[in-house]
């Protein structure tokens, strides 16, 4: 096929969600709460990584890559959105939408490899602790860290790439709430055989083997946990672990459900639904679902309060006197 040179469409619509006003109120409501409450939750989570050196250990590394991650990831699609709740103007420029799919696309993809470089790093603490140390160094676990920036990088880079080239002639509404690959491969006006399998292909490519390596460490770690002879001993490995897997559950069924077919698809009120699903209730859920299950992050929460809580009192009483 020929990419055209050229959209002939300027600036897209979104139809977010439609409704009555009174509708719209709720929605930009319950999105602003989300927003706010997951940027401050790992706002929260990278700070206390930060000031407590006993958190400064791979799995802290990778989680703070995580939460960074996660502010940027809600910050890509749900301002836009809630401007348009507030200012019923829903339009964006042919950049500005490309701009939005690079984006999301990048951070999507790099969470998919830090889930599975997290898999990993639960793999080597259960199934080998004595050489744990020495594989999981810090230098090992920067790397790994900077990897999956730059896989998610570069795959959202060739899917962007192929889509922007493609021909727009209108329509130009997009039936979703953000730029996603689906609602604008079901505006183009030229064959999409080609680019469907490259992004096809790449979606695979960055979902099919993280989600290899990923199931391939916890049957590894299931069959080590599984030979664990004390109840408290299995309950344990399973507890360091269990938070991560269903994070990476949700993650990976609403991503494959969505990115892993090799055509666009076009049930739009499913589209939106699990996009909802991956964009605002997962990144919410998230710390929640990882760190007050965990009870080293409790204690350093709970240090840190305290602390802050001595200080006041003590600067109150030199005060006073």
């Amino acid at each position: 096929m020929q990419l055209a040179n050229q959209s002939h469409v300027t600036v897209f619509i979104l139809v977010g969600f439609p409704g009555s006003l009174k509708l719209q109120h709720f929605l930009f409501t319950v999105f602003l709460v989300s927003y706010t409450l997951t940027v401050l939750e790992n706002l929260i989570i990278i700070v206390l990584i930060w000031v407590n050196i006993k958190l400064h250990k791979p799995m802290y590394i990778f989680l703070g890559n995580f939460s960074f991650l996660e502010i940027w990831y809600v910050s890509v699609t749900v301002p836009k959105m809630l401007s348009g709740f507030a200012t019923q103007k829903m339009d964006i420029s042919f950049t500005g939408c490309m701009a939005q799919l690079f984006f999301f696309l990048v951070l999507a993809c790099t969470e998919c490899a830090l889930l599975t470089v997290m898999a990993y790093d639960r793999y080597i603490a259960i199934c080998s602790p004595l050489r744990y140390p020495a594989i999981m160094s810090q230098d090992f676990c920067i790397r790994l860290a900077i990897g999956s920036w730059l896989s998610g990088f570069f795959v959202a880079t060739g899917k962007t790439f192929f889509i922007s080239r493609l021909s727009y002639c209108g329509p130009n509404i997009i039936n979703h709430f953000f730029c996603d690959v689906s609602p604008i491969l079901n505006l183009a006006c030229t064959d999409l055989s080609f680019v469907e399998l490259i992004d096809f292909l790449l979606a695979l490519l960055i979902l099919i083997g993280p989600l290899i390596v990923t199931i391939t460490s916890y049957s590894c770690i299931i069959s080590t946990v599984l030979h664990i002879p004390s109840a408290k001993g299995k309950r344990k490995a399973f507890s360091t672990c269990a938070s991560h897997l269903l994070v990476v559950t949700v993650f990976f069924a609403a991503t494959i459900f969505i990115y892993a077919r090799p055509r666009a698809l076009t049930s739009v009120n499913a589209h939106k639904i699990v996009s909802v699903v991956y964009t605002v209730l997962t990144p919410l859920l998230n710390p929640v679902i990882y760190c007050m299950r965990n009870q080293e992050f409790k204690d350093a929460l709970r240090k840190t309060i305290n602390g802050s809580s001595l200080r006041q009192i003590g600067y109150c009483s030199k005060s006073s006197i």
